[in-house]
């Protein structure tokens, strides 16, 4: 998948720099994107935090969380992340930080009143599971990926419409020139498309990953299962709930959107809920 990116950013510098005769700009705007993505990244968890209204805790606030994730930690090798509520009665979770060193876990309102101690051990376990397999890492270099495409699509497009021709009118003047053009612009039309759904496959791809990886960390698959299910049929809606946030909790924070076709799976931040519990339950821990 991340092949694909490299593959969809070569053929956009390559078209940029036939249309400009120069690979310069090329350069600086992907230098550029690199230092955007990384400044957020350094940043990304006072970011979240801040825009889910996340509170932290200390031991005193809740000593059966606190438990619950040193208890996980020692067993999975981690250091104790920050632990944070957030004050939304939605049952959900997530966790964010740019490594375990800096790692924060925030979990609902809702999810601590409404699950039982496995089900929240299962929980906890996932997000732990996202810290322990750098998640957050592969993540960020998803996001500047898909900035690239993004950025060098558009710049492809403006150059396209308003004096990005001039050095190279004697190319387009023959027939060959012309056809690369034309194809220049449907790839800058349907590159940011693709990037998008390359990272959200990736995306689904890594929360079964952080569901099997928690489900051995406790050694009881059904706890998660049963918080899953819980999860999915809860309908309360969260006043927080962002697009840009979405994917870093355990389920979609927008709730009674997931349609069941094929095409709207594509565009998904989540694998279907079903499809989880029932890996899980097909476990042998």
């Amino acid at each position: 998948m991340i092949g694909g990116f490299l593959i969809l950013i070569i053929v956009l510098g390559w078209l940029v720099s036939f249309i400009l005769d120069s690979s310069l700009v090329l350069i600086i705007a992907i230098i550029f994107s690199i230092l955007v993505s990384f400044s957020s990244y350094w940043y990304s968890d006072k970011i979240v935090l801040s825009m889910t209204r996340a509170q932290p805790i200390e031991k005193k606030d809740n000593p059966e969380l606190y438990r619950i994730v040193e208890n996980l930690c020692l067993t999975a090798g981690l250091p104790l992340p920050r632990i944070f509520v957030l004050p939304e009665t939605q049952l959900n979770a997530f966790a964010t930080g740019r490594d375990k060193n800096h790692a924060a876990v925030a979990v609902t309102q809702g999810l601590l009143s409404k699950l039982e101690r496995a089900e929240i051990e299962g929980v906890i376990a996932h997000e732990l599971s996202h810290i322990g397999n750098k998640d957050m890492l592969l993540q960020t270099v998803i996001v500047v990926l898909a900035g690239i495409v993004a950025m060098v699509s558009n710049f492809f497009l403006r150059v396209s419409f308003w004096g990005g021709r001039g050095g190279s009118g004697r190319r387009e003047r023959n027939s060959v020139g012309a056809l690369i053009l034309i194809l220049g612009l449907v790839a800058a039309i349907l590159a940011p498309l693709a990037a998008s759904l390359i990272r959200l496959a990736i995306s689904r791809k890594r929360e079964f990953l952080a569901d099997t990886s928690g489900a051995l960390l406790t050694r009881y698959p059904e706890g998660l299962a049963r918080a899953l299910e819980k999860i999915s049929s809860d309908s309360t809606p969260m006043r927080t709930a962002s697009n840009s946030t979405a994917h870093l909790f355990i389920s979609s924070p927008f709730k009674g959107e997931q349609n069941k076709s094929w095409f709207t799976r594509l565009f998904m931040t989540h694998p279907p809920v079903e499809e989880r519990v029932r890996a899980l339950r097909g476990m042998e821990v």
